[in-house]
């Protein structure tokens, strides 16, 4: 178990130094700028110490950006969640954020460089579809996009840590509700069926579902980082460590998968008969560029495990559902004991050790993410991660955030919940709080026909803040793997999702608002899509709700919620208590008991 640390591994840098250094060598290599993506060769959210390029050179340790460097500037590129996080950690007399999306690279590129400027970049770290976006965008420039050979930031970096080697192991079949062998006959089929002689698979995730393994190779994250080639015949080549593979693993993955070290991916991508199955969104320009040098035939198609990975079955469901009845008991257990302290006693990271601690008891493999427990101002910043520099001291009167998560054998959870300290609400905190809270029950009530997607559900969670002229910088929910990722492509919650939502997809609801330098807000539960009833004999969805926890009920303004809100918030919290009652010891239940009390009908 690795759980959370608190140093910030970026923050005692000389990154100005390790900027010159990669100017020189952009000299050097005859380039005028470069892209620092924060990505490794999978493309994946979480990325090993030995991939942190963009942490390393600037700072930065968002969960998303990139950084372009050129000969006089340098732009670190950030989303609405980070504008404050940036500013505290990068060196502003050398780094410059840089608003994303709202400015575009190409914008900003066409002013820092000159016609006929060469813009380096390493094709293993971009995907195809971000290269064709930047070349589209640069067309009329001058501006060339070259393609290097080795990656000049990794010449300098003398001390990179080594990649990642942890064990793989078996995912059990009862849990994951279908065999390796079944999944890889049934991808191989679809293969068949759209004319394909082969994919190539390039996102871990999806190749540790496909397999029916795990692995230890980042932290929280559970997956096996891996290239493979799946044929139309069901044989699989997997691209990965061999040491990571001991006897037992190589005999639950059979005989038609062959493991093979990474370096052979590029010569084995040149001898592939086609066409070959390659997502241009997911998948690097290099492997594209391999399969066109050696006149393969591409399909530009997504990632045949990705929507099949999205759709959990009745086995994933109901290890879903067993390890959120855990984690509930795990954080009924922190909540009544932290009504139960003077936060004037407590620091953010003793919150944060007091829930580990009772994860590990419920029985985690690991914490599913970095807990980002944030009290008073530090609350405003979505992604906060507390570090020994940052730890806070708990006071009354404040908001606290506390945004988590748990690794379990059969299961992943992610729960956000907000608390008034003390005892006392915030004043300024209620009309948010409330809004944000009819933002979530409005999803969870939510009924809708298929073809109705993420983009179209996510105004239900914005419409109350909207009423009050407030928003939040980041989508409203994300998709969930089975005992796996946390963060899950591709279906979401987001103004910009388009993919319909489909029955076994699993999703986070966590709408949002936060005021910097003051408090945050969030209430995040995990909705799995499901069946809803309908009385015109339509075919409707709707929304399971997988977390067990109580909602805070002393931010609430009552008289601001309909009764069919009310009603729906005491259902929850009957649900709540008859779940985790016959776990809990008689002073939490007790305490469970109090915070799960019907708010009955309001006066609207």
């Amino acid at each position: 178990m690795s759980f959370q640390k608190f140093d910030d591994p970026a923050g005692d840098a000389d990154h100005p130094v390790r900027l010159a250094q990669l100017r020189a060598r952009l000299a050097a290599d005859g380039v005028d700028g470069f892209i620092v993506p924060r990505a490794d060769v999978h493309q994946g959210e979480y990325v090993a110490d030995a991939d942190a390029r963009l942490a390393w050179l600037t700072g930065f340790t968002g969960s998303a950006g990139f950084a372009i460097v050129t000969a006089d500037r340098a732009g670190v590129f950030i989303d609405g969640r980070y504008r404050v996080q940036v500013k505290a950690q990068v060196d502003l007399a050398h780094f410059t954020p840089v608003p994303w999306p709202e400015t575009r690279p190409s914008d900003w590129l066409r002013d820092a460089l000159p016609a006929g400027g060469r813009l380096g970049f390493d094709p293993w770290l971009h995907t195809r579809q971000e290269i064709e976006t930047l070349e589209k965008a640069l067309a009329d420039s001058g501006i060339g996009l070259i393609a290097m050979d080795h990656n000049p930031l990794d010449v300098i970096w003398t001390d990179r840590p080594a990649p990642p080697a942890g064990r793989a192991r078996a995912h059990d079949e009862v849990v994951a509700g279908e065999t390796a062998a079944d999944k890889r006959a049934r991808l191989a089929a679809q293969l068949r069926q759209d004319g394909q002689a082969a994919a190539l698979l390039t996102l871990p995730d999806s190749i540790s579902w496909l397999l029916n393994i795990r692995g230890s190779d980042l932290p929280k994250n559970p997956i096996v980082q891996s290239f493979a080639v799946l044929s139309d015949d069901g044989h699989l080549a997997l691209f990965a460590d061999p040491a990571k593979f001991d006897d037992t693993l190589r005999a639950h993955l059979g005989n038609q998968v062959a493991i093979l070290h990474p370096e052979g991916l590029a010569p084995a991508l040149l001898d592939l008969e086609g066409p070959v199955r390659i997502d241009p969104a997911t998948a690097p320009e290099a492997a594209f560029r391999l399969l066109e040098s050696a006149g393969t035939q591409i399909a530009r198609a997504s990632d045949p495990a990705i929507l099949p990975k999205a759709r959990k079955n009745a086995a994933e469901l109901d290890g879903m559902r067993a390890a959120h009845l855990r984690d509930g008991v795990a954080m009924v257990r922190l909540l009544a004991w932290l009504d139960a302290q003077d936060p004037a006693d407590l620091t953010e990271i003793a919150v944060v050790e007091k829930l580990e601690s009772l994860r590990r008891d419920a029985g985690i493999t690991d914490i599913s993410f970095d807990t980002i427990c944030g009290a008073g101002p530090n609350a405003a910043l979505p992604h906060y991660r507390v570090t020994r520099a940052t730890d806070r001291r708990l006071a009354a009167g404040e908001v606290l955030l506390i945004d988590s998560g748990g690794q379990y054998p059969d299961g992943t959870t992610d729960i956000t919940r907000t608390l008034p300290l003390g005892g006392e609400p915030l004043p300024d905190a209620v009309a948010p709080y409330t809004a944000v809270l009819r933002g979530m029950i409005a999803i969870s009530r939510a009924r809708f026909p298929q073809g109705v997607s993420g983009g179209h559900i996510d105004a239900l969670a914005r419409q109350f803040l909207w009423s009050h002229g407030l928003d939040y910088d980041h989508g409203t929910g994300h998709g969930v793997g089975a005992a796996l990722c946390v963060h899950e492509g591709p279906v979401r919650i987001s103004r910009v999702s388009t993919l319909p939502l489909e029955e076994g997809m699993i999703l986070s609801n966590e709408p949002g608002y936060y005021r910097e330098g003051a408090f945050g807000i969030r209430i995040e539960n995990l909705i799995a899509v499901a069946p809803a009833p309908s009385e015109a004999g339509r075919t409707l969805l709707g929304f399971e709700t997988l977390t067990l926890c109580p909602i805070d009920t002393r931010l609430i303004d009552l008289a601001a919620l309909s009764r069919d809100e009310v009603e729906w918030l005491d259902a929850y919290h009957a649900q709540v208590r008859q779940a985790l009652s016959p776990h809990l010891d008689d002073d939490t239940r007790g305490w469970l008991d109090e915070a799960t009390r019907p708010l009955g009908p309001s006066s609207s």
